[in-house]
């Protein structure tokens, strides 16, 4: 029987986060016992759930999906624990999970433990020394080049994670991939459909000029900048969250992310790195492909192409939530603004393909 004499936090339902039962697994995984002390929840780049609180002297973050979970929402869960764990002692800049629970019974949703990170999110802040020196943002942009070389660098299947992708047929599936995924959005009551010039274009552009060669590792799959954590002193990544998309695949995918997404002052898609987005002062893309060769042997010839790929893939993913706008699922003023971000990801893979 749970031991219902630990209190409930005031502003957490008891639905989504049951802290008599987080309290009695706790204890079964000798943590320290004793009261749940300032708990707070945390934002983030997805609707996951993340609680942070003290107990025992010690402090944690909880992670879980939505309150209303999705269909993937505890595989999702269960994989980025698998994940961090296998990342832990690597020396790539990641959350590093305390415990993890993988069964949904005990909580109603799969849900693990993590050491809080000291850092800040340049979407959401930027401490004066960052906000005030654009060579301590061009350094920002290069830790956050460095952080996905080390980890695409790492050899995946020593890390027990042989399983944890599809790496066979990865690039080859990428287009009619995310084709499918688009078509799925005219389920969308009200969507009249995609409307973004030249997309069959990229598509057969992508397909056309794929590597021939590649080799697999970890990726992370959404590694803009608002979703990675830097330190309060400096430039470094301190870590980088929101590992919904990984799998394994093709690491190089990440650098054309970083790029892809690499804000542009006085764009809309600059917003969606907020703060840093507007001041600007980030490296080159060239200056990104030169940093990623220093911790890397793969071959850079082809990165035009994955960047391009990253603005095809994030700008259908993007346009998602303008679908669900339409059928009041999402609110219509955020299905715009995720629109015309998607416009300029496409404007973008023009450009690189000329």
């Amino acid at each position: 029987m749970w031991d219902m004499s630990i209190a409930q936090p005031v502003d957490v339902d008891r639905d989504i986060v049951d802290f008599a039962i987080v309290g009695t697994w706790m204890d079964q995984q000798g943590l320290p016992g004793g009261e749940f002390e300032n708990v707070t929840a945390l934002g983030g780049g997805t609707q996951n759930i993340m609680l942070r609180f003290a107990r025992g002297g010690r402090d944690y973050v909880l992670r879980r999906g939505p309150k209303h979970l999705r269909a993937k929402s505890n595989d999702v869960i269960r994989r980025e624990a698998r994940l961090l764990g296998a990342l832990d002692g690597t020396g790539v800049r990641a959350p590093k999970v305390i415990a993890a629970c993988p069964d949904e019974s005990v909580l109603g949703a799969v849900f693990y433990l993590m050491e809080p990170i000291t850092g800040f999110n340049p979407q959401n802040e930027l401490p004066q020394l960052h906000a005030g020196d654009p060579e301590i943002r061009r350094q920002m942009g290069l830790s956050a080049v460095e952080a996905i070389a080390r980890l695409g660098a790492l050899d995946y299947q020593t890390l027990g994670l042989n399983d944890y992708g599809k790496p066979d047929g990865f690039l080859e599936r990428q287009v009619p991939r995310w084709l499918g995924e688009l078509e799925s959005y005219s389920a969308n009551a009200g969507y009249p459909g995609p409307e973004v010039p030249g997309l069959q274009q990229v598509g057969d552009w992508l397909d056309r000029n794929r590597p021939a060669q590649w080799t697999p590792g970890i990726l992370h799959g959404d590694c803009h900048l608002a979703n990675m954590m830097f330190s309060y002193d400096g430039p470094e990544v301190a870590a980088m969250v929101d590992w919904e998309m990984s799998t394994i695949g093709d690491p190089l995918l990440d650098l054309g992310w970083q790029i892809a997404t690499r804000p542009e002052p006085g764009t809309t898609g600059a917003a969606l790195i907020g703060k840093l987005g507007a001041v600007g002062g980030l490296p080159t893309p060239e200056e990104m492909i030169a940093h990623y060769g220093k911790f890397s042997d793969r071959d850079l010839g082809n990165v035009t192409w994955y960047t391009v790929l990253a603005c095809f893939k994030l700008g259908i993913v993007l346009e998602g939530t303008h679908a669900r706008a339409f059928a009041g699922k999402a609110p219509k003023q955020v299905g715009d603004f995720l629109h015309a971000i998607t416009l300029e990801l496409f404007e973008r893979a023009h450009r690189l393909m000329d």
